[in-house]
Order: structure tokens, then C-alpha cells, then sequence
């Protein structure tokens, strides 16, 4: 993967860091590497796993959410009331097809919905493993993310031949007015040196629709465009963000 380096910070397991370096193809560099050349790099700490570059830090760590789980506050959450299937029995399953951070998929886990992540890129993958590993040791989020199965596969090749019909199918894909936004949130700056937008959104819908699903629900910005220019049957929305869902 060029362009990248893993780093050992001080506390840093360096057993982990040469494990995680041979997994990705990318050198241990000496603390500090990244920083002087401009690369990417992955920095073991024994607080976490976390991304920097350009003077900037990205990791995932679901503790901040804590709140959010709650339940008052929980079931005022866009994605859940988007996602709930009014009426469905048995266990619910959900599919995020473009777990990212995993903060979303998190927000369903503790609704009770049993979610399969998927996450092609492999840095944020690493990222976002790390981040379920260090909670599934906080009592506070240990049994959401025990519900939480994390895949590093490519959802569009991967949904067709899921093996199970889930009941929602969740898209949060990156689009190309993010890289144009003057006003692009820090951490997507990072996230977007690793991927680029998506290119094939009818693929990417007919991927969702090939495994199954009761719903698919597609994470959007308000005043973003339908993906793949799909309307939806219905729309759940918010200042910044809507939920577009598309009954099947």
C-alpha cells in the first residue's frame, strides 16, 4: 500500500505493529517517519489504533457514543427509526455495506438489530476492528458490539452471495462533492486519501437488492442527490443528513 507506514508510539506493542505492517504490505517505520515525509501512518499505541497525517488524527472509538445509546435517546436516532421494521418477528439483521467508522452499525447493534459490517479498505478496517476490540471490554457497549460482525470484504461483490436475507441493507457511500466541499470535516480529509468516492452507484444498488433485504436505507447528505438517481418511497431526515428508504 504505498504511501503508508505503521508506527510504534512509546507505550506501543511493537509485536502488534510488525503483525499489522505484514498484514497490510507496508514497512515499520521509526516514530516520527510520517510526519517528516508526508506519508500515512498507522500509529500502535496502547490507547488504540490510529491514522495521522497532514497534522491531522483519526481513530474510531465508540466511547464517545455512550450517550447516544441510551434509550430515550436511542430511538430518536435518524438511522434507527430509518432501519426499524415495523411488525418484523424473530431476530432482526441488518447489513452495512459501507461500514466506514462504524458508528451507524454500532446505533443499530444497540437497537437490537444484528449487523454485519462490511469494509473493503483495509486501513479502515484495521481502524474499525481495533475500535470493536477495545469495546467489547466496555461494559457500556460490550453487548451492542457483540452483535456486530465485522467482514473486510467488498460489499458489491460480497451481498449477492450473502447467504442470508437481512432485513435492512444500509449504504453510506462517499460522494465526489465531499472532495470538492471547502468545508470537508477533518477526518474525511484522511478517510478520502485512502478511498475514493463511489463510482458505480447503480452497482452498488443492485449489489444491496441481490442479497435480499425487506429495506434499503441510504445515508445521504440534506440536500444531497438520490443515489444512483433513485427515488425512495420514503425519506427520514434531519438538518445535515437524511436517511432515503427504498421498500422492497
Amino acid at each position: 500500500m504505498e504511501g503508508l507506514v505503521v508506527e510504534v508510539a512509546p507505550n506501543g506493542d511493537v509485536a502488534r505493529a510488525q503483525a499489522l505492517a505484514e498484514r497490510l504490505g507496508v514497512p515499520v517505520a521509526p516514530l516520527g517517519t510520517a510526519q517528516a515525509t508526508g506519508a500515512l501512518c498507522l500509529r500502535v499505541a496502547e490507547e488504540g489504533l490510529s491514522l495521522e497525517g497532514d497534522g491531522m488524527s483519526l481513530a474510531a472509538d465508540f466511547s464517545r457514543m455512550v450517550p447516544r445509546l441510551r434509550t430515550g435517546n436511542l430511538s430518536r436516532e435518524l438511522v434507527v427509526r430509518a432501519a426499524r421494521l415495523h411488525g418484523a418477528k424473530g431476530t432482526l439483521t441488518a447489513v452495512d455495506a459501507t461500514a466506514g467508522m462504524g458508528e451507524d452499525s454500532l446505533l443499530l447493534a444497540a437497537a437490537g438489530f444484528s449487523v454485519t459490517l462490511f469494509e473493503r479498505d483495509p486501513v479502515m478496517c484495521a481502524l474499525l476492528a481495533d475500535a470493536l476490540a477495545r469495546a467489547a471490554d466496555d461494559s457500556a457497549l460490550a453487548e451492542a458490539v457483540s452483535r456486530m460482525e465485522l467482514r473486510g470484504e467488498d460489499s458489491v461483490t460480497a451481498l449477492p452471495a450473502l447467504g442470508f436475507s437481512p432485513g435492512v441493507v444500509l449504504l453510506d457511500p462517499m460522494f465526489p462533492e465531499r472532495r470538492k466541499s471547502a468545508a470537508v470535516k477533518k477526518k474525511l480529509q484522511l478517510i478520502q486519501r485512502l478511498e475514493q468516492p463511489c463510482d458505480d452507484e447503480r452497482g452498488l444498488m443492485a449489489a444491496a437488492r441481490a442479497a435480499g433485504p425487506c429495506r434499503i436505507v441510504v445515508k445521504r447528505p440534506a440536500k444531497g442527490p438520490w443515489l444512483a438517481g433513485e427515488k425512495p418511497s420514503y425519506t427520514v431526515g434531519g438538518k445535515a443528513i437524511r436517511f432515503d428508504c427504498y421498500a422492497l
